[in-house]
């Protein structure tokens, strides 16, 4: 197990959930199978600056309909939204997951996130159901947002990106092999034993100790 720092600096669960990035829905429109993959509720964004902005909260909401199609559809789409910002770089790179997803990959991963818990849906979308350019970093939100509310299993899911990978590091959490990316299915088990663990002892929930990881990371030069 990941042993976390106990004074880690938390930040209060409204922030995590108010944690917010920019989009540009005119650089998504067109990369999408169809309209009915976009979700209605980004189209209902604040506005700030330049771009909207969209919030943990706010994709919460559309995975709370993830149990049909189009609402699968609608959660991969908006936590890709939430995660990659307003490059078109970025951008078209998600977009080849649409040209090699499959709803029966998601359904799988999903399915398995709801009865066996997020070590077997993350097994599951990093190998039997693996999507080309559907990385770890990306696959874990989606497995966030589907079952963080609702979990299976001893371990709620949380993410695991390349910039908290780097607070794990930065922490002494974790060896000097640990990867940036392309982890293990152990060692997203290590993972969530340790944020689980640190949420059990300063009594929040795990998404505060994720969220924590990430904004140390992103401190980091």
């Amino acid at each position: 197990m990941i042993v976390l720092p106990h004074d880690l600096d938390l930040p209060d669960h409204d922030t995590v959930l108010g944690q917010a990035f920019p989009f540009d829905r005119a650089r998504w429109i067109p990369v999408l199978p169809d309209a009915t993959w976009w979700p209605a509720e980004l189209d209902s964004c604040p506005l700030v600056g330049k771009w909207p902005r969209v919030d943990r909260r706010t994709v919460f909401s559309i995975a709370r309909k993830a149990d049909t199609v189009e609402g699968r559809r609608n959660l991969l789409v908006a936590a890709l939204v939430w995660g990659t910002g307003t490059k078109a770089r970025s951008v078209d790179r998600r977009a080849q997951i649409f040209l090699r997803s499959s709803d029966a990959d998601i359904d799988a991963a999903l399915e398995a996130l709801r009865e066996r818990g997020a070590t077997e849906a993350y097994w599951a979308l990093n190998n039997d159901q693996h999507i080309p350019y559907l990385g770890a970093a990306f696959f874990t939100k989606v497995l966030y947002f589907a079952g963080h509310e609702s979990p299976a299993g001893p371990y709620r899911p949380v993410i695991l990106d390349s910039i908290v990978s780097r607070a794990l590091k930065d922490l002494k959490t974790v060896d000097a092999a640990w990867p940036e990316n392309g982890w293990t299915t152990d060692q997203y088990r290590q993972y969530l034993e340790g944020v689980h663990d640190l949420a059990q002892r300063r009594s929040v929930s795990p998404d505060q100790v994720e969220a924590a990881l990430f904004f140390h990371g992103k401190q980091l030069p």
